[in-house]
């Protein structure tokens, strides 16, 4: 079989202004349903390590239940199935955040989990012994520590959802994907398109990285 293919870049950058209208509902669904499952997750993190089975117990079963299953079928179900039970339809953007928010937050459970469980035990018994009380030891010495111990993995986790949303054009969402996707419909572009649709991902999450990485070397993270 005879194959004269040869790579098209004008197509490649003349589809960069409409891929860059995606790129604003990209990060608003990634970051808005971050912040979202970073409440979440706090949430959740601190009843999975209660003391008490009947807040650790349900706890347990959402980090189970939407860690072990898809973010595709998450936010199909919010976008096709909630509607049915809530007896109205639901915006495609806020069904993006939503399956990022119930999704990030089941992760973000286990890494404050995580988190917490890695302060020594001392920390706290010397909070107790300097007359603060639970509640104050957790505020002030144990959270701040596991926090910047948390930084690493929830910059992994933003990436991750960024990543995600890609899989929101099943549902419309005008994102990144998206936009490729009705370029390629009129210019039959598919190999040009989607390599600078990747760029684009890897261009924000690289840069991500790269403010991760600075506080790291700043020493705002980690031990």
């Amino acid at each position: 079989m005879d194959v004269n293919f040869q790579f098209d870049w004008s197509a490649a950058l003349s589809s960069i202004p409409q891929l860059l209208t995606g790129i604003p509902y990209t990060l608003m669904i990634s970051f808005g349903g971050l912040a979202i499952g970073f409440i979440i997750g706090i949430i959740f993190g601190l009843l999975r390590i209660s003391r008490h089975a009947w807040l650790r117990i349900p706890a347990v079963a959402y980090i189970e239940i939407f860690r072990g299953t898809p973010v595709l079928v998450q936010v199909l179900f919010i976008f096709y199935g909630l509607p049915s039970l809530l007896g109205g339809p639901i915006d495609a953007i806020t069904a993006g955040i939503a399956a990022i928010a119930v999704n990030s937050g089941a992760y973000i459970s286990e890494i404050v989990r995580g988190g917490v469980q890695s302060i020594e035990r001392g920390q706290g018994e010397a909070g107790l012994s300097l007359g603060l009380s639970q509640r104050q030891t957790f505020r002030y010495i144990i959270w701040p520590q596991a926090f910047r111990r948390m930084i690493p993995a929830l910059g992994n986790q933003a990436i991750i959802s960024i990543k995600d949303t890609s899989l929101f054009a099943v549902i419309g969402v005008g994102e990144l994907v998206r936009q490729g996707q009705i370029y390629i419909a009129t210019t039959f572009t598919a190999l040009e398109v989607y390599m600078m649709v990747a760029l684009m991902y890897l261009a924000i999450t690289l840069s991500l990285s790269f403010a991760l990485r600075m506080l790291e070397r700043k020493g705002l993270v980690g031990q």
